[in-house]
């Protein structure tokens, strides 16, 4: 049941602008309101000082009038004078205004506490796949678009945000996030459409992963947006991140309902970067449907071919647990993760289906690193980026991935996947991948002519992107 294209919620958020731009825009505001307060300041000095004068002269004119010194229409002109200067209007104080910013996509912002942005993605992929000629899945090339999507982020006063994000690759557009949120310190709740709290591979944005596809797991066992509420905490280097979630905006009369729990520790020894974590899913499967089906590409997404399917299977609930580990150390970095998903079946055996990669990368580019923020891998600056006369960042990764669907009476193959990737990231928002991929295949649901179903596959796939 795994949705072509689905949506985030990150609570109806637009873009909260870059913090460094902010800070710099902070700045130039609060040093534009000092030098005009100062030039009121000085403006309303020169005026008092204007109205004593003019008092002490209407004081001393008085008193010579008392003595018979000056004539009595002396005296009212010294009054005139004096009323016309205390009616002289202040200068009027600036109303703040908004700032224009450009952190990849435009962002405004208000000092009352509004912002508003605008960002989007382009993924073009191209894959070859070459499979035993008998098996009639041996699909050779194809291509397509594999996200245009526009998101659309902001904030209103009171630490309020939303985010809602649009994608078309389909030829139909899907809501991927919708969310509305708050944070309150360390706080973030959130209510929408978005992300359940599983696998830092499936945290990370697909800006960011080292190959084109993630890992087999993700997709095979439906990690996907949800609708629901949740709270995220994030201070001194530990994150936890919890929710209850029913089903993905697009079936919204489906009643499956179940919760997702994440906790990770995320401290940074001098340069290097840790990463160790877990996470526990539960949905109970109370909707129009009470079944599942977990099933799997050869890391490429214009194929439709799955050599690895469980089919349809009845099933009363799905518990997950998983366990996440990674290091960045300087231009190296090692990830790994482990997925169980049990089912829970009235009338049949209770399967256990087990997911997970390893993986190691290498940037042979000097300076460069792969970026992590806040649990989840983020977006690499290269060092000597292509727009400042640069090469950009070049990024060496190999990876083994194994997926098992083979369990109890559900016979739906085991893969092991061995995989290389290049990625070239000339500019922070550009980025072209390439990644090649031999996948071993036991008991494949797809038989050849003689009806092997263990044989090999070969995948070659290559993506162009840009995001604003």
């Amino acid at each position: 049941m795994q949705r072509a294209l689905t949506v985030s919620v990150a609570g109806l958020a637009m873009i909260a602008a870059s913090p460094a731009a902010h800070a710099q825009q902070d700045d130039r505001a609060i040093q534009a309101m000092q030098s005009e307060l100062s030039a009121m300041r000085a403006a309303m000095d020169a005026m008092n000082t204007r109205i004593e004068e003019l008092e002490g002269e209407l004081a001393r004119t008085r008193s010579a009038k008392a003595n018979g010194a000056i004539p009595a229409d002396a005296v009212a002109a010294e009054q005139a004078a004096l009323a016309a200067a205390q009616a002289e209007p202040l200068p009027a104080e600036e109303a703040p205004q908004t700032t224009i910013a450009w952190n990849g996509g435009p962002e405004l912002s208000h000092p009352d506490g509004w912002s508003f942005g605008v960002s989007g993605r382009l993924n073009y992929d191209a894959a070859y796949i070459d499979a035993p000629e008998s098996t009639g899945r041996d699909e050779g090339f194809s291509s397509g678009a594999r996200r245009l999507r526009v998101e659309f982020e902001g904030e209103v006063p009171g630490n309020f945000g939303y985010d809602l994000g649009i994608e078309v690759g389909s030829g139909e557009a899907v809501v991927m996030d919708a969310t509305i949120s708050h944070r309150s310190g360390p706080v973030t709740f959130m209510v929408g459409q978005h992300n359940t709290f599983q696998s830092m591979e499936e945290l990370s944005s697909s800006l960011h992963t080292s190959f084109i596809e993630r890992a087999a797991f993700t997709d095979a066992f439906v990690f996907e947006r949800r609708i629901g509420v949740s709270a995220q905490y994030f201070q001194d280097d530990f994150l936890v991140q919890g929710g209850l979630f029913t089903d993905n905006i697009e079936a919204p009369d489906n009643r499956n309902e179940g919760g997702d729990l994440r906790i990770a520790y995320t401290p940074r020894i001098g340069s290097t970067q840790l990463h160790v974590g877990g996470s526990v899913h539960y949905t109970d499967l109370d909707g129009l449907t009470d079944s599942l089906r977990y099933s799997q590409r050869p890391l490429a997404r214009p194929p439709r071919t799955r050599f690895v399917d469980t089919g349809d299977f009845s099933a009363d609930s799905e518990t997950g647990i998983g366990a996440e580990a990674a290091a960045i150390m300087g231009r190296f970095h090692v990830a790994g993760e482990a997925f169980w998903q049990h089912v829970e079946r009235a009338d049949f055996a209770d399967p256990t289906f087990f997911g997970g990669y390893a993986e190691i990368g290498y940037f042979l580019t000097p300076g460069d690193r792969r970026g992590y923020r806040k649990g989840v891998f983020d977006r690499i600056r290269p060092t000597n980026p292509l727009n400042e006369g640069g090469f950009g960042a070049l990024q060496f990764n190999l990876r083994y991935d194994y997926l098992d669907l083979q369990e109890a009476d559900i016979a739906g193959g085991e893969q092991n996947l061995y995989g290389a990737s290049l990625v070239w990231t000339p500019t922070d928002y550009t980025r072209f991948l390439m990644n090649y991929a031999y996948i071993d295949y036991d008991s494949a649901v797809i038989p050849t002519a003689s009806g092997d179903n263990d044989y090999g596959v070969h995948s070659l796939s290559a993506r162009a992107q840009l995001d604003f």
